[in-house]
């Protein structure tokens, strides 16, 4: 295939009942065939005016317009003998929140009683780093969104609960296979010195995981949907940027489903989900520096690593398996982190220890150079360029000796565990089986190192092969970062950010093997108890917010301001102005804020909307009034004819009410 540099796959052309074949790189296993399976796709885009975006951690870092719609797509599981279903959601967001997962919850509890619960119902994000945020009910992130945003909650729900509906109403027969290769050019180490530090390094010998892995599903031979787990951050796209975008696992789904299968999202007929594992110290910068590889465009690289992601699903999926027998299985549990003792057998010295209320150093302070964010003019530094001693010799003073202890080597410059409601503590882990193949998941961002000893330990427990396991963060709440005890003695950003101490990982790892021996001996597990939901506890963010809309100066809603030119050619850009309204007043769900439209002998036919890859939105807002941009890239194989450029938008007036209106543009040829 085209663009497939040092990645290596062969389809695997059949396999033993309970066995794997290894050709080249890429492996195929069988999993199960007595599975029904449905699929479902739910908009969940953001405010795209004023609002925080979560990731980078950067006050300036607030939403201007649009590039991709957020999107939220659904595989529901069930076994047909024993009932057993497991809901798997993968949500371009940047993080996971318990507020949105409670909330989840609590509306499909009303629509389907106990069908859907916290034991199988698991919700990830994707990690872009251009989303709107403030959806958490704990303080210390959405403060970096100025407030709760409840419009970008609303829509984040709501889309979720979409895509798990369609794909509940979308069960039927299916094959499931589950399927390896190797992609190594998308994804360097950000903390090299960190990673260098583990007694393991070498099963990586680039300090990446390549591994990326599919399940892919199959009706009557035919692919309709497929689950891709690959470790890189979703940090193309810069701090700087302020275009709602879902970053390069974004890229590689929209490609997949609208480019290759030209899906039409109300009723899709294929989805591909890019999913998150363990990419805590990977980013896809490959120079290093912000906006950096394979090019100086932070778009460009969005697409390239994204197409990089897409190219190895696409050619796994080519791989086959053999059926298996079914099964869905799971076992969860709700953890106190903030107290949590790990055994002996675990900790790696022979000593029970215990972790810390959560802490954040001052290594996170100075965020990952390698993708920016964070406060640069704190003058903090990472422990690969010299650590804070001023700042430690503080620490010494100002806070207890018992924290400092047991969060040491860290330079704690936050101690947030302390304070309730600043962070979730009470953290959830799953374990689900489908067949032979295994998924775990926790909260945290676990880097690579991190998650290969969970898969080695959930293997060893399970006696299953270890390639038959998978580790996912950013799964059902948020916990921070979560290293190796080696990497957080370096104390680079993501040590700085395991904030519940050296011994995170060892108790994390006691918690998979207790799930996985209960699920081999097909035992329950007392799940524990979740936290208290705090959604809505946390002031709204002030910005943003829509409470009434004037056009422009003399001009009428949707009033084209700047007209396109006669005459483009593929390549280049359309440009158009209207006069429009804030977008918060009506984040179009499952709908557009554009359309760029061509003429034909029946009317006017959509070619592009704001779901697409080609077009951006931009609003320019001064207090009620509103000028919306709408930019299109013009592509290469673009069908030659006539165009226009239609935007749609609602009014607020004084009283509230809103009312739609369309602007449109004079018609253009594309040659």
């Amino acid at each position: 295939m085209s663009g497939i540099r040092r990645r290596s796959f062969l389809a695997a052309t059949g396999v033993t009942a309970l066995g794997t074949v290894a050709l080249g790189s890429s492996r195929a296993w069988a999993t199960p065939s007595g599975l029904d399976v449905g699929r479902g796709v739910g908009d969940i885009t953001g405010e795209p005016l004023g609002a925080g975006m979560n990731g980078y951690a950067v006050l300036e870092q607030s939403s201007a317009g649009l590039h991709l719609r957020q999107r939220a797509r659904a595989f529901v599981f069930v076994d047909a003998a024993s009932g057993g279903r497991l809901a798997h959601v993968t949500c371009e967001l940047g993080l996971m929140f318990e507020s949105i997962f409670e909330e989840v919850l609590r509306r499909l509890a009303m629509r389907y009683g106990e069908t859907y619960h916290r034991g199988n119902v698991l919700l990830s994000a994707t990690h872009t780093h251009g989303a709107p945020g403030g959806t958490d009910g704990h303080l210390l992130v959405d403060i970096t969104t100025l407030g709760f945003r409840p419009a970008t909650f609303e829509s984040n729900v709501a889309g979720i609960v979409d895509a798990i509906v369609r794909a509940h109403d979308d069960v039927q027969p299916s094959h499931v296979s589950i399927a390896s290769g190797s992609l190594d050019d998308a994804g360097v180490n950000r903390s090299p010195m960190a990673f260098d530090r583990n007694p393991d390094r070498d099963r990586f010998s680039d300090r990446i995981d390549p591994r990326s892995v599919n399940l892919q599903v199959t009706r009557g031979g035919e692919l309709v949907g497929v689950v891709n787990w690959f470790a890189t951050h979703g940090t193309s796209m810069k701090a700087t940027n302020l275009l709602v975008s879902t970053d390069n696992k974004g890229y590689a789904a929209w490609h997949w489903e609208r480019e290759v299968e030209r899906v039409d999202y109300r009723n899709p007929s294929f989805v591909a989900a890019f999913c998150q594992s363990t990419p805590g110290d990977i980013t896809p910068n490959l120079e290093g520096q912000p906006g950096t590889g394979p090019t100086t465009d932070e778009f460009e690289n969005t697409r390239v690593i994204g197409l990089r992601q897409f190219e190895t699903s696409q050619a796994l999926a080519e791989t086959t398996a053999p059926q298996l027998d079914s099964g869905v299985d799971v076992r969860w549990v709700y953890v106190d982190f903030s107290q949590y003792t790990v055994r002996p057998e675990f900790t790696g010295d022979g000593q029970t220890h215990t972790t810390s209320p959560a802490a954040l150093g001052a290594a996170f302070a100075a965020s990952s150079q390698e993708d920016g964010g964070g406060i640069p003019a704190l003058g903090l530094q990472e422990g690969e360029r010299g650590g804070n001693p001023a700042l430690a010799a503080l620490g010494s003073v100002l806070l207890p000796q018992w924290l400092r202890d047991a969060q040491a080597p860290k330079d704690v410059v936050l101690p947030v565990g302390s304070i309730p409601g600043i962070v979730q503590q009470i953290l959830p882990f799953h374990l689900a089986r489908l067949g032979s193949f295994h998924l775990f998941t926790c909260p945290f961002e676990p880097t690579i190192v991190a998650g290969s000893r969970l898969r080695t330990a959930l293997a060893d427990a399970l006696a299953v092969d270890r390639e038959l396991v998978v580790v996912q963060g950013y799964t059902n709440g948020y916990g921070h970062y979560l290293t190796t005890p080696e990497e957080y003695d370096q104390q680079d950003y993501e040590g700085g950010a395991t904030v519940f101490g050296r011994w995170q990982l060892p108790a994390t790892m006691q918690i998979a093997v207790e799930l996985a021996s209960a699920m081999r001996d097909g035992r329950p597990v007392d799940s524990g108890t979740a936290q208290r939901d705090l959604t809505g506890l946390v002031p709204s963010a002030p910005t943003g917010n829509p409470f009434v809309d004037l056009p422009s100066p003399g001009r009428s809603f949707g009033d084209v301001l700047t007209e396109p030119a006669a005459r483009y050619a593929a390549g280049q850009q359309v440009s158009v102005r209207f006069s429009g309204a804030n977008p918060n007043s009506n984040l179009r769900r499952d709908d557009t804020y554009l359309a760029i439209e061509r003429a034909d002998d029946t009317g006017w036919i959509r070619a592009f909307d704001d779901g697409d890859w080609y077009t951006k939105i931009f609003f320019d807002n001064v207090g009620p009034i509103t000028e919306t941009t709408v930019t299109w890239d013009i592509p290469r194989s673009q069908q030659a004819g006539r165009y226009r450029v239609v935007y749609f938008g609602d009014a607020r007036s004084a009283d509230g009410r809103l009312t739609p209106f369309t602007g449109t543009t004079a018609e253009f040829d594309v040659a």
